[in-house]
């Protein structure tokens, strides 16, 4: 009996192995690793959000004597953009990757007084240009299959601030942001080495570096000390 196992397990696996080395044969894009520059393009989605400081006593606030919290509640967007990215080693590339991508952050405020309580939600749309420089380091080819880690640094620039806008109206006033901030990334993905092109999956978080709030009249501005960003991305690739 153990020797008829034997061989039927023999007669299962030869096959097998056959498999895997035809398959091995046909991997996609075997010279992948040595060309110099590629070209692509993305899409993603983000979920933006901010890291709130505010001030130490709201009671210092004209009308800030009932705002006991100021929170920040995240929104999802979507992002696409291009991919260039140069080899600098078989397992080390430069990845410069602008994007264009859309997104709104909210700023929860909430009030208690004697008689009763509410909360106020202020909106901040932002329409971004991305322009991030990332290390690429990937991992070894398992057949198509590759995993990567990358990191790296970024400006953005938000089209759609306010930083100028006059507030007149009280009750009503707008948060101002800077259109102008400075991060840092990190994150890590998969390949996918397809027999015409690469597919990647890619998770990142973007932290930012510079307070973009904008000192204004009014308890919503007032209240505040620093603004800064986080944004959380997935993102597919397509890579010739």
């Amino acid at each position: 009996m153990k020797l008829i196992r034997f061989i039927l397990l023999c007669l299962v696996l030869v096959p097998v192995a056959g498999s895997a080395q035809r398959y091995k044969a046909s991997q996609n894009r075997p010279g992948y690793y040595k060309e110099v520059i590629h070209f692509g393009f993305f899409l993603g989605a983000n979920r933006c959000n901010f890291l709130v400081t505010p001030i130490n006593n709201f009671t210092s606030v004209v009308g800030g004597d009932s705002l006991k919290t100021i929170l920040s509640s995240p929104s999802t967007g979507f992002n696409l953009g291009i991919v260039s990215e140069l080899r600098l080693h078989e397992y080390l590339t430069l990845r410069f990757t602008p994007d264009i991508a859309f997104g709104q952050r909210n700023l929860d405020y909430h009030f208690e007084s004697n008689t009763q309580s509410y909360d106020i939600q202020r909106k901040i749309e932002s329409t971004f240009l991305d322009f991030p420089l990332n290390l690429k380091v990937r991992s070894k080819r398992m057949n198509n299959f590759a995993a990567y880690m990358i990191g790296g640094g970024r400006y953005t620039l938000d089209l759609a601030s306010q930083r100028d806008a006059r507030n007149q109206i009280p009750g009503q006033e707008i948060v101002k942001i800077n259109k102008h901030d400075f991060g840092y990334d990190v994150g890590a993905g998969i390949d996918l080495f397809l027999p015409y092109f690469k597919f990647g999956v890619e998770l990142k978080l973007t932290q930012g570096i510079r307070n973009l709030h904008v000192k204004d009249v009014g308890v919503y501005s007032q209240s505040l000390d620093r603004l800064r960003s986080q944004v959380f991305w997935i993102t597919l690739t397509f890579e010739g």
